[in-house]
Parts: C-alpha cells; structure tokens; sequence
C-alpha cells in the first residue's frame, strides 16, 4: 500500500505537460512520444550548437600567436610514425590482393598488359586515401577520444582552464593540425607499398621486371588522378582530428565516459570520412 501510494504521489507531482490553445482557451495534453520528440531535437540543435562553439575555438586558437609548436611536432611524430608500419603493412597487402584478384578478370581479355595501369589509377584515385583515412579513424581518432577523454575524467583540462592556460590551444589545435599535415604524407606511403605488393602479386604468376611495372603503371596516371585524390585527403585528416579531440573534450565526468569517447570517435570519424569522400568524387566528376 506504501509503494502504491508513492507511485500515486510521484504521478501527482509530475503530470504530463500540457500546452494552452490560444484560439479556444482549453489546455492540450501532450504525449510521451511527442515529449521524447521535442526532447532529441533539442539535444540535436544543442549539438549543432556546441560543435559550431568548439570548432569557432580552434580557429581563433590556431591563429593566435602562442602556437605550440613542439606540441605539434610532437604529435605529427605520434600520429605518423607510430601509424607507418600499419599504413605500409595495409596498402601493400591491399595492392597484392588486388591485384591477384583483378589478373584472371584481365587475362580472359587478353589485356594482363593493362594489370598495372589500372591498380595504379585505383591505388591513387580511392583504395590509398579511403583505406588509410579509415585506418586512422580508428588508430589516431579513438587515441585522440581516450587521451583528451582520460583527461577530463581527472580534472586536468579543468585545471588549466583554471589556470589561465587555454587547453584548445594546447591539447586540441597541435593535434588537428597534425593530423592534416600526417595523413596525406600517410596516404602517400600506402600507394607506394601498395604498388610495391601489386608487383609482387603479378611476379608470382609471371616474370615482369621491376623498372618495366612501375614505367606501365604511371604511364597510365595523370595529375587528373593524383591532385584530387591528395586533396580530398587533407579533410580526411582535419575530419578525424576534429571528431577525435571534439568526443575527447566533451567526455563526461566517470571513467567509462573515456571508453564511450574512443568509441564513438571511431565510428563518427568512420562515417565522416566515406560521406566526405562521397562528396569529393562528385566534385571531381563534375570538374572533369
């Protein structure tokens, strides 16, 4: 009767919402699906608006005299040193794979000639970028997530704010920066051993020197091919660092808070990198 009579009480003392009709004077009662509605709208435009404030932050940060500069260096050696053996180890297995799976395609054809001509213009052009784009959502995006995130679970970012020290300009802005100047340098060595692997896979079914491969492979690529691809590589780059330190800095206050971060820095930072990449190759279609 106790409890029943608390549940009684707590309905008493929250009742649904209502809304007065100004044309008929009579009181309308709202839903609870219509108050969840309003409710995530509300927290979707107050997303909106707290991503337009951090991102008009690092502008006014990255332009400000007191750039860290070793702090930036010290995160495009984290963010492309650390990530270069798995960057070269991916494209070179991903230009092998490719490749032994194109020839049989291009033998029916007669056309195996053409095999390093087109794994060059597709290395280029999407598997190099995409690939190592969504290699370092997950490498360098969840890194950024857990590291701003741990440390706005101890206070740390709390404590410079409180010590006059901007942690935007200290934490964020090297590690965007660093991450559209790495990324690039990053997609560049993955086409390389790319191509590298795609040699290795035409020679284990035929005898092609190495100088005549590389003279047929870029034979067939143009700056058409390349400027673009390595364009649209540097949003990829200020894509992940955004979402990386943006999930980092807005953790919450417990520590499973750290690993919510990382995760949901991978997954947006993934979705973020093929939906500019979609826009992307409609610019350049539309250009060409």
């Amino acid at each position: 009767m106790e409890a029943t009579n608390k549940g009684l009480k707590m309905k008493k003392l929250n009742p649904v919402p209502k809304l007065k009709n100004f044309a008929t004077g009579q009181s309308i009662r709202l839903s609870e699906k219509t108050i969840e509605k309003s409710e995530t709208a509300n927290t979707f435009f107050s997303g909106i608006g707290d991503v337009t404030l951090f991102l008009k932050r690092i502008f006014k940060e990255t332009f400000s005299r007191d750039f860290e500069f070793k702090e930036f260096l010290r995160q495009c050696y984290h963010i492309g040193n650390k990530s270069l053996p798995l960057i070269a180890l991916t494209g070179a297995i991903m230009g092998l794979v490719f490749t032994i799976q194109s020839r049989p395609a291009l033998a029916k054809f007669g056309a195996v000639n053409m095999l390093p001509g087109m794994v060059a213009v597709s290395m280029i052009r999407e598997i190099g970028p995409i690939i190592t784009a969504l290699i370092c959502a997950g490498k360098i995006g969840s890194g950024m997530g857990a590291e701003l995130g741990s440390m706005k679970v101890t206070e740390q970012i709390d404590a410079m704010e409180v010590s006059a020290t901007s942690p935007v300009r200290y934490l964020v802005v090297p590690r965007v920066l660093a991450a559209i100047f790495m990324i690039p340098i990053l997609v560049l060595f993955a086409d390389a051993f790319g191509m590298f692997g795609s040699w290795i896979g035409i020679n284990m079914k035929g005898d092609v020197n190495f100088s005549l491969y590389f003279y047929q492979a870029f034979a067939s690529v143009s700056f058409g091919d390349f400027i673009p691809a390595l364009v649209k590589t540097f949003f990829f780059g200020a894509v992940i660092g955004l979402v990386g330190c943006y999930k980092g800095f807005t953790a919450g206050r417990g520590t499973e808070s750290v690993g919510i971060a990382a995760n949901s820095a991978v997954v947006v930072a993934s979705l973020l990198v093929i939906v500019v990449d979609m826009i992307a190759v409609q610019i350049t279609d539309l250009l060409t």
